[in-house]
């Protein structure tokens, strides 16, 4: 094979191989493996099942004993030396009462990061949709572009022919110019909601060019009553109900303080003078007189009740929250039920028809123009739906996770229409 097929041979292999890397897509399963995979903050908040372990451990331990060596009088002939060994020990269960609160600090430590884990699917859901939204967003300026183009060919012809006013050239040049400036914006915003996607998957940069989805709808909202019978389940009502047994926990860990503990000394006594050695056996503990750990009792005891009422506030704005947003999606879906069954179809026609009567010289270009900016504002609207409607799906799966069997797509607008 000669030199310079084999060069264009492989300029052509590391073409196509670069084209294949360039052109990546990202579907939402593919954005939420990722985000759970690298998430630098889902990372950290991992960290704290390991510290709560760690003061599991620690909650466990028997206090350590203690060795002590005393000399009286100093002299070297007459001095007396003890060697003692002391060990103090819990009484009043202190240490099942530690343990109790290391144990319920685990489970909040569990139950939080199952709740980040809510947090950031909701936000890569949201933010995927968002980029959808914005990919869609581009293509449906582009296509405007394509037809302001074609208005531009049809008014320059006409008014070649003296079918038309030269004003009329200026206008269509005013509306394409306004087609680029849209499509300019609308690229600004999808590197935009791209980057903020790649952002909640732990990338610093944008690794893909292109979304994947079936559709741009979240689906139809699920039944207000089956999710509401579902609020003990949710995370948030889950980690305020172990902060109340964390609070009894701590409340029986303070009781248990008042009762004070034994500490046992045995220990050895030397007498250079006697030349005599004597065992030594103690008991010390201390007399609760003034001190019996009330005032920590009894701040136990508010945080405790202060835990239960917010366990009652967290369940009344989990069923606020929940009902506003299946408002919300309900009524943004009914909307884009109306765009893509009627608006969206009809204003396309319109731009058609008006376009095609202009070139057969039965519209004003100010009838084009029209129909254009109508079938514009309709597609911006559409958006806008779909946005209120999938911020409202996020909502709810931010408290209740993942809602796979509780909703389903309808016959939505493609992102590829």
């Amino acid at each position: 094979m000669p030199i310079p097929r084999k060069i264009a041979l492989l300029c052509l292999l590391l073409f196509g191989a670069h084209s294949a890397q360039a052109s990546q897509s990202l579907s939402l399963p593919q954005a939420l493996a990722a985000a759970f995979a690298q998430n630098p903050e889902l990372a950290a908040a991992s960290r704290e099942i390991g510290i709560a372990d760690g003061e599991r451990r620690q909650a466990g331990l028997l206090p350590n004993p203690e060795l002590a060596w005393e000399v009286e009088d100093t002299r070297r002939d007459t001095s007396t030396t003890t060697v003692t060994l002391s060990q103090p020990l819990e009484l009043g269960g202190k240490r099942g009462a530690r343990i109790a609160v290391a144990g319920a600090g685990q489970a909040i430590a569990q139950l939080d990061l199952e709740r980040q884990r809510n947090g950031l699917r909701a936000d890569v859901v949201q933010a995927f949709h968002a980029a959808l939204r914005a990919q869609t967003a581009l293509e449906l300026a582009q296509q405007s572009l394509a037809v302001t183009e074609r208005g531009l060919r049809v008014v320059q012809g006409r008014v070649t022919a003296g079918q038309s006013a030269p004003v009329e050239t200026t206008r269509a040049q005013v509306q394409l110019a306004q087609a680029q400036a849209e499509v300019r914006r609308a690229q600004s915003q999808r590197r935009v909601a791209y980057q903020v996607l790649a952002r909640l998957t732990g990338s610093p940069l944008a690794g893909f060019d292109q979304l994947q989805a079936s559709s741009l709808s979240p689906g139809v909202a699920p039944n207000a009553d089956a999710l509401l019978d579902r609020i003990e389940q949710t995370v948030e009502w889950r980690l305020a109900a172990a902060q109340v047994e964390r609070g009894d926990a701590s409340l029986g860990s303070e009781k248990a303080q008042r009762i004070p503990n034994l500490t046992v000394s045995l220990g050895s006594q030397y007498s250079r003078e006697d030349r005599e050695r004597v065992n030594v056996l103690g008991l010390s503990m201390p007399l609760p007189l003034f001190d019996r750990n009330q005032g920590n009792v009894l701040a136990a005891a508010r945080r405790a009740d202060q835990a239960r009422d917010l366990r009652n506030a967290v369940e009344l704005r989990l069923r606020s929250e929940t009902r506003s947003a299946l408002s919300q999606w309900d009524t943004a879906m009914q909307e884009v039920d109306a765009y893509d069954g009627t608006i969206l179809p009809a204003a396309q026609q319109a731009v058609d028809t008006a376009t095609r009567g202009f070139e057969m010289g039965k519209f004003a270009f100010l009838d084009v123009l029209d129909a254009q900016r109508t079938l514009i504002q309709a597609r911006g609207l559409y958006l806008e739906a779909l946005a209120s409607a999938t911020d409202a799906r996020a909502q709810v799966e931010r408290i209740y996770g993942a809602l796979d069997g509780l909703s389903k797509h309808p016959n939505s607008r493609s992102n590829n229409d």
